[in-house]
């Protein structure tokens, strides 16, 4: 994290636990740099799934990958209302330019009334079963789900509405002056 500085562009890379990419981001722009996390954004940045389909991002987001907790969260900047989508995920590494990270399934969603809602069970045990995840990751992503939804009704400082919205800003103001190169 010391050789990153506000404004440089990495991409992203997530995996599955068999270690198979899953998706890739084109773009994720650094915002800012704290001892525990990186803050990022993007914006109608290009996607690309494991088996080569690729779409667009629809809306600036903002987006937090930490170097302890066990979940990730990108904060959409939509014009009906601020919504968070936080994975269940490893801790980030980044190798070459490149932001990596395991997603475990299980996904929180947050509305902008500030309702919730747990996503992708299904999926977590689909995977837990065909991936043979282990009895001491099963509790890890539980805990980091428990961790991440006390986090959100704690108000922690990645939850506010403001502050992801000033990030965004900030996000649009480097894209700008970045725009000639």
């Amino acid at each position: 994290m010391n050789k990153l500085n506000i404004g440089d562009h990495l991409q992203i890379q997530c995996y599955k636990h068999d270690g198979k990419i899953h998706r890739c981001w084109d773009e994720a722009i650094v915002l800012d740099i704290k001892k525990d996390y990186i803050v990022f954004g993007n914006e109608r940045t290009l996607v690309t799934e494991a088996h080569g389909n690729t779409w667009r991002t629809k809306e600036p987001a903002v987006m937090y990958f930490f170097k302890d907790k066990w979940y990730n969260i990108i904060v959409q900047l939509k014009k009906e209302g601020v919504t968070y989508y936080c994975n269940i995920a490893t801790p980030f590494i980044i190798e070459e330019e490149t932001i990596k990270y395991i997603d475990y399934d299980l996904d929180l969603r947050i509305f902008p009334n500030g309702s919730f809602k747990i996503l992708d069970k299904q999926e977590y045990k689909y995977h837990k079963k065909k991936m043979h995840y282990s009895g001491a990751l099963d509790i890890v992503i539980n805990e980091a789900l428990s961790e991440l939804i006390t986090d959100y009704q704690s108000h922690l400082s990645y939850f506010d509405n403001n502050l992801n919205l000033a990030y965004g800003a900030k996000y649009q103001k480097i894209k700008k002056e970045n725009s000639h190169l």
